[in-house]
């Protein structure tokens, strides 16, 4: 018997060594943590289980926001992590000069293509020495040389809209900004096409993105038990396995095939190995490579196709909005030959609707935590323990009163000069929906050139009406949005 007893002795004895150290580590994120003072659900304080709760429900920018509109500008929603809506703290999270201001490595987890990692995990060094070379492709002379392929894109956007529309049949204007974004991406990423707007329907590889998208959300949850992240990787449903699986695969094949042919075309690829070796450590690695291409692809996709969805939503419910855009479109504009990205930037309205777009329903709706280095540093004028989690939470930040006058309300005019008399409060420097810094998103000028391009040829061509009353906007977030169809008549227009 008396092995017998000592293994259940064992067994209590780490029970109640389990449960000790538990309740130990409560109290102390409670009573004794540097952060205690900052203000937060007391289960928040406690343990990282109501935040990873409402990130597995898709529940986590709508509680951040519910929780800075009871208790103010900073949050601890976590016991090491806090929130910031405040513009003060944009600058010292993610301002020049802040490099030591790492990415919180338990959020952004590892690239899946490994080391050296691509851009979106790189070190402070290593991101500017890939950033300088890839930054070509995005420059402004580089995206007038592209204006061919976007043309090329968005005129068939409008042609398989006009069969739709002369079918009569509602078109889910999701699936279409989407099939028009992956394909103008495919083709500056890869060098070929991907053909969904030809095929009118997703390939594999293109829902395999979506998700890919949820697994690193909910992966990114559990990995703060780095026990339990394992488990959840190895016994994850295998579909969503293999669609990662399908996700990598696709990106490096491509890359391999684009690199093997002699192209001189204005694609991203032809830029960076013209700038190849032109100085000591300026290449990138294979592995960066295919990182760097999988990033373009999701960055340069999914989220203008989500902004593109929302601020079309968004006017269809403001009439006069969508009236006094589609006028300023088709003054400017007799057809889609008259469109180019430099006179596209001129129409002022267009440039406030997207503005509006982003600040109401932002692509990013979550905050992209930093941490504090160590030693400590100060944000938004108080100074924090290094190691901390702070994070400007975008959803909460542009649905706050703080920050927006009539922030639930889809207002362009805010960002027009007419519109400074009444919103003149809105402290827009809080507005970073391509982030801030050395760091910030680097086809800023893309999304915006492509958007424009995009909903401008749409606007010229048809007249749109909300084929539903349902709230379209009422959806789930795993750190992108998860949409639902958004279902619209087209009329062309003078018909």
């Amino acid at each position: 018997m008396a092995p017998s007893f000592s293994i259940t002795t064992a067994i209590i004895s780490l029970i109640l060594l389990t449960l000790t150290y538990t309740v130990s580590r409560l109290i102390y994120n409670v009573f004794l943590h540097p952060l205690r003072r900052y203000p937060g659900p007391l289960l928040s304080h406690a343990s990282i289980l109501p935040m990873q709760s409402q990130t597995l429900r898709g529940r986590f920018p709508f509680w951040i926001h519910s929780l800075h509109e009871r208790y103010g500008p900073v949050v601890r929603y976590a016991p090491d992590e806090l929130s910031f809506i405040s513009s003060d703290a944009v600058k010292d999270i993610y301002g020049h000069g802040r490099s030591s201001f790492e990415k919180q490595k338990v959020f952004y987890g590892k690239d899946v293509y490994g080391d050296p990692t691509g851009l979106f995990r790189a070190d402070a060094e290593s991101h500017a020495r890939q950033r300088k070379l890839v930054s070509h492709a995005f420059s402004e002379k580089a995206l007038r040389e592209q204006e061919s392929i976007f043309a090329k894109y968005v005129a068939l956007l409008v042609q398989k809209l006009q069969i739709r529309a002369a079918k009569n049949e509602a078109a889910d204007m999701v699936k279409w900004y989407n099939f028009t974004t992956f394909d103008i991406m495919a083709d500056l990423t890869f060098g070929e096409p991907l053909g969904l707007l030809d095929g009118s329907e997703y390939t594999p590889w293109v829902a395999s993105v979506f998700a890919h998208v949820k697994l690193n959300a909910l992966a990114g949850a559990i990995r703060r038990w780095s026990w339990l992240e394992s488990v959840f990787t190895r016994f994850a449903p295998k579909s969503l396995r293999e669609k990662r699986r399908v996700h990598m695969e696709h990106s490096s094949e491509r890359v391999d095939r684009r690199l093997e042919k002699d192209l001189e075309r204005p694609d991203i690829w032809s830029y960076v190995v013209r700038n190849q070796g032109k100085g000591e450590g300026d290449r990138l690695e294979k592995s960066e490579m295919y990182s760097n291409s999988a990033l373009f692809m999701l960055a340069g996709t999914e989220t203008t196709a989500t902004e593109l969805s929302g601020v079309t939503y968004h006017l269809l419910k403001n009439p006069a909005k969508m009236a006094r855009l589609t006028k300023e479109i088709r003054t400017a504009f007799s057809s889609l030959d008259d469109i180019n990205l430099v006179n596209i930037t001129q129409l002022e309205y267009l440039n406030a609707c997207i503005d509006e777009g982003l600040r109401i329903y932002p692509p990013v709706a979550i905050g992209l935590p930093r941490s504090v280095p160590e030693g400590g540093a100060k944000v938004g004028g108080m100074w924090l323990p290094g190691g901390t989690a702070v994070a400007l939470s975008q959803y909460a930040a542009y649905h706050s009163e703080r920050n927006f006058k009539d922030p639930e309300s889809f207002v362009p005019e805010r960002w027009m000069p007419e519109g400074k008399e009444e919103y003149g409060s809105d402290d827009s420097h809080v507005f970073v929906p391509f982030s801030f810094g050395p760091r910030n998103c680097l086809g800023r000028n893309l999304a915006y050139h492509e958007m424009r391009f995009v909903l401008a040829s749409v606007l010229l061509n048809f007249d749109l009406e909300l084929a539903d009353n349902t709230v379209w906007t009422d959806q789930n977030v795993y750190n992108l949005w998860d949409k639902k169809p958004l279902m619209i008549k087209l009329t062309p227009v003078g018909k």
